[in-house]
């Protein structure tokens, strides 16, 4: 399938099955994570897997969007490995892990699809909560999480997913 195709076909899975994601499968998807270009290759994107009973079940505490996945890797950035451009005066003090993070979480989340492991993207939780719950040192900020399994019998796409606006509302001349 080429990418596009798989772009297009890729939608939010909300229906899991509770078997696990093959840990050959799991490893291919986390190498996507860690190849992607980063702002000047600092690479502070990292990577928490939660998969045990504990975890998951402290996963119903910070989130209600975690649609008993049976994976869900919470992506993060290194606060001490950004790259920052204080100069910008749109963005004072911009730093590049929360794009760097969303980067890896976005090719990890096709990689996936490739593979035939579904996803969901998760940004519903209260990042300090999830630091807290999950243990983080102070300078690893909570981006995401994604969702991973296989889909169940009730799995299929959200009707929003097929609606899109046209080519002209995202592309401007200058």
């Amino acid at each position: 399938m080429d990418f596009l195709e798989l772009a297009k076909n890729r939608y939010s899975e909300r229906y899991f099955d509770p078997r696990p994601v093959e840990q050959e499968k799991l490893n291919k998807i986390l190498e996507a994570g860690r190849v992607v270009p980063t702002a000047c290759n600092y690479q502070p994107q990292k990577f928490y897997l939660i998969r045990s009973e504990e975890g998951l079940r402290k996963l119903k505490t910070v989130t209600h969007f975690h649609y008993n996945v049976p994976l869900m890797i919470l992506v993060c950035y290194d606060a001490r490995e950004v790259w920052t451009n204080p100069g910008d005066r749109y963005y004072r003090n911009y730093n590049s892990g929360e794009q760097d993070a969303s980067i890896a979480a976005t090719t990890m989340m096709y990689e996936a699809e490739e593979l035939g492991v579904h996803t969901i993207w998760i940004r519903g939780f209260d990042s300090q909560t999830v630091a807290e719950v999950y243990d983080l040192p102070d300078y690893m900020i909570p981006v995401m999480m994604l969702g991973l399994g296989y889909p169940n019998e009730k799995a299929k796409p959200n009707a929003w997913h097929f609606k899109r606006r046209p080519m002209e509302d995202f592309v401007f001349e200058r």
